[in-house]
């Protein structure tokens, strides 16, 4: 199948072109960078997915079956629109666009099923907002033409490769010896997904006629809080963390911030809860995620492999361990 990935040089696009390669398909991709390193058999197009002139110019006269759409731009954000202008220059002889979409998605709650609503258009979150635009204008062109979508929607993405301050934040300082900070009372829920099985989902559902038209939630079956999070993740270690507990509102009027820095607990990490169930994806897809704990352990071989930790700076940690500290906060 010629297939086209918009994206493919990053995390979840690097393994998603070497499965498709295995599979045998014939692969393009398309990103902004004149040249890749994926090796001979991908196909490299030039143009940034969120200008639909340079899309056009890209893609003209050339044909696709299947498209995986994984591209976001966290600085200028990518509107349902640029995603409509790809779709419509990929021409009507597509058997799928498989679009990755987010748990963020529904805006806020837990436990959501598929056909729930998703977050309003006027959501104050960007990047809740485009995703939740992109899939209802997606879905209406399949309701109205037939357009193959299929959506997945991810929580948290982990894994070898992962190009977030986030697996990696925790073990370097359990390496270091260092305790972790644990923000208010670590229940917060938490929910994930092994980049490999994103990835299986995503070229199952290429071929499976049961995809087509559907959205999938994609995750761990069972949410963790923030504490659980940290212990399994020093399980898969072999370390047992120290933890320091902080007020949230300690934390945030100290400047801490929970999409960088100052980080405090990973990147992105520390956010109202949002959960999904996966009920669909076993029941359609026959697919049963990663263990989380086989998952991470996987992930921390690749960690000790190739991860070369950033020199600590820990100076707002610090800063905050002293008032736990002095506020009678104990460690455990």
């Amino acid at each position: 199948m010629k297939v086209l990935v918009i994206g493919g040089t990053m995390f979840i696009g690097r393994r998603l072109v070497a499965e498709l390669l295995l599979a045998g398909h014939d692969v393009t991709i398309l990103h902004r960078k004149p040249k890749h390193d994926l090796g001979r058999r991908v196909e490299n197009l030039l143009a940034d997915r969120n200008d639909p002139a340079q899309v056009r110019g890209a893609l003209e006269g050339r044909r696709f079956e299947a498209v995986f759409d994984n591209v976001y731009d966290w600085q200028r954000g990518t509107t349902a629109a640029q995603v409509e202008a790809t779709a419509q220059v990929c021409g009507d002889r597509l058997s799928r666009y498989i679009f990755i979409s987010s748990v963020a998605a529904y805006g806020d709650g837990l436990n959501h099923y598929e056909d729930d609503p998703l977050a309003p258009d006027d959501h104050a979150d960007a990047y809740v907002r485009n995703k939740a635009m992109t899939e209802r204008l997606l879905f209406r062109l399949h309701q109205r033409t037939g357009f193959p979508i299929v959506t997945f929607r991810p929580p948290f993405i982990y894994g070898p490769g992962n190009p977030f301050y986030r697996e990696q934040f925790f073990w370097d300082r359990m390496r270091a010896k260092r305790p972790i900070i644990i923000p208010g009372d670590g229940n917060r829920l938490m929910q994930f997904v092994y980049v490999k099985d994103l990835v299986t989902a995503c070229v199952k559902s290429l071929t499976d006629p049961a995809a087509e038209g559907e959205a999938f939630n994609i995750g761990n079956e069972k949410p963790v809080t923030q504490l659980d999070l940290v212990k399994i993740l020093g399980t898969a270690a072999g370390k047992a963390p120290v933890i320091a507990r902080v007020p949230r509102d300690r934390i945030i009027e100290a400047g801490g911030n929970p999409m960088g820095d100052p980080a405090y607990f990973g990147v992105y990490f520390d956010v109202p809860p949002i959960t999904e169930a996966i009920g669909k994806l076993r029941r359609l897809l026959k697919l049963t995620p990663t263990p989380f704990e086989a998952g991470l352990k996987e992930t921390y071989k690749w960690y000790v492999r190739n991860h070369k930790g950033p020199v600590l700076d820990t100076t707002f940690e610090d800063n905050l361990l002293q008032y736990a500290k002095a506020a009678g906060a104990s460690e455990d």
